[in-house]
């Protein structure tokens, strides 16, 4: 009789269902489209959230590049990988499998030939849940280790959102002095969040505004100085006109809060810790790192490294980030989550956000720990850049820029180098890497030489 292999791992790439409700308030449907298309995109980026498997399953809404596949095989040493790409891209790529016979056929008979199926996948949306519950429904025994149960998993939306996250560190901060968030309201309606961010900018000289649940920058508004006009009617009546340039204004609340001006010297301004809730509940630190973030507040990458950020912040940082993850597991959610802080240029550390999923560093934290070991942190100084723009707007093909950037590419010997992150993005004129360097100033040579040879 033959053995049953313990488990299969399946992990699937549901970005557009994390922000579907985003997405859904789109109008024009050519931007949907476009925006869902995008988002296929970041999917071989993901493989790299799966450098420490040996092998496994990968579900994702496009086609990947078959030469980078294999140069992801070969620099994380994986023994097999196979790719499945649902016939529909309809950005509900859960409800695309269920659709998708011979996907589901697959499925169903790795269930059979394994003791279970391992499921992950980007975010724990509705549509994943469906999706594990059809297929307990015929007979498989499914684990989750990274989604809280379905009762639970009302915990993904709110604490991923501007409004529950500024509930909940409102809440602790009666508790903690030192747990705050920029000053601020939730407010409801284009007419009052517009009265309320009119009368801010006037009295402060600035402020930032928040749709409840943005995405990739969008949903975010920065005012500075000069930005917006000085007196109150014809504020109000400019910041109308731009909420009326996009219906998500009007369908989720809206923050409106203090601008803070950050320190550049503290991580770049924005600190941020990643943890890991385990199905135990037991709330684990992954790292800590400074985020690079440009001036729209548009997030580019991560850099850990032990010199990435002062002491006393990195301990308020991760004191803040176990307290909320603690109540983050005391009311069931299980999973990636991390939170993002603002250092202001007073020496103040505020919480920023929560995102409740994987997180545009985890992919990079995975392969570190695959490509440095677990102590990575002691060994190297880690950066990345998830969208670099290209210069000149060129278009590569994945062997013409892998020949280019041969003498600076990863090497596992000297544990330094350039790490190519994704194919899909260099059509659209967008680089993402990872890079390594013994310390910041060898990591940040290695960059150097990367935008030279480009």
């Amino acid at each position: 009789m033959e053995k049953l292999v313990k488990e299969r791992v399946i992990r699937i790439f549901n970005l557009s269902e994390d922000v579907w409700p985003f997405i859904e308030t789109m109008g024009n449907k050519k931007a949907r489209m476009s925006e869902i298309e995008e988002n296929a995109n970041l999917a071989d980026r993901d493989l790299f959230s799966m450098a420490e498997e040996f092998e496994f399953t990968f579900i994702t809404p496009k086609k990947l590049d078959p030469h980078f596949v294999n140069y992801f095989i070969k620099v994380c040493m994986m023994r097999e990988m196979e790719v499945l790409v649902p016939k529909k891209n309809s950005g509900l790529i859960c409800e695309d499998i269920l659709a998708d016979k011979e996907i589901m056929k697959r499925l169903v008979k790795l269930g059979k030939s394994c003791k279970r199926l391992v499921l992950t996948a980007y975010s724990t949306s509705p549509y994943f849940l469906h999706l594990v519950g059809e297929l307990r429904k015929k007979g498989i025994e499914v684990r989750t280790p990274e989604a809280p149960d379905e009762a639970n998993a009302w915990t993904v939306n709110f604490y991923g959102s501007k409004s529950g996250i500024r509930q909940l560190t409102q809440i602790n901060g009666a508790i903690r002095a030192d747990l705050k968030m920029p000053n601020g309201v939730v407010s409801s309606g284009v007419l009052d969040s517009a009265r309320i961010a009119a009368n801010k900018y006037i009295k402060e000289n600035g402020v930032v505004i928040k749709t409840n649940k943005g995405h990739s920058g969008m949903g975010v508004l920065i005012f500075r100085k000069g930005d917006l006009p000085k007196k109150y009617r014809e504020c109000q009546k400019k910041i109308i006109e731009i909420f009326n340039g996009d219906s998500y204004w009007e369908k989720f609340p809206i923050v409106v809060e203090s601008l803070v001006k950050p320190n550049p010297r503290i991580g770049g301004g924005f600190p941020n810790a990643e943890f890991l809730i385990k199905k135990d509940g037991e709330v684990k630190l992954l790292y800590y790192c400074g985020m690079r973030v440009d001036d729209k507040g548009v997030f580019g990458g991560v850099e850990i490294g032990e010199e990435v950020l002062p002491r006393r912040v990195t301990s308020r940082i991760t004191d803040i980030g176990y307290l909320i993850g603690e109540q983050y597991a005391e009311d069931g959610y299980r999973g990636f989550f991390d939170i993002d802080f603002i250092a202001g240029k007073g020496g103040e550390i505020f919480v920023n956000e929560s995102n409740v999923r994987v997180t545009g560093g985890t992919h990079v934290y995975q392969a570190a720990v695959e490509l440095a070991g677990r102590e990575f942190m002691k060994k190297v100084y880690v950066l990345s850049n998830n969208n670099y723009d290209i210069p000149n707007k060129k278009i590569f093909t994945f062997d013409r820029l892998h020949k280019l950037m041969k003498p600076i590419l990863f090497d596992r010997k000297t544990r330094e180098g350039l790490v190519i992150a994704s194919s899909n993005l260099l059509a659209m004129g967008k680089l993402a890497y990872i890079i390594f360097g013994k310390n910041k100033r060898r990591a940040l040579a290695v960059e150097e030489e990367m935008t030279r040879l480009l």
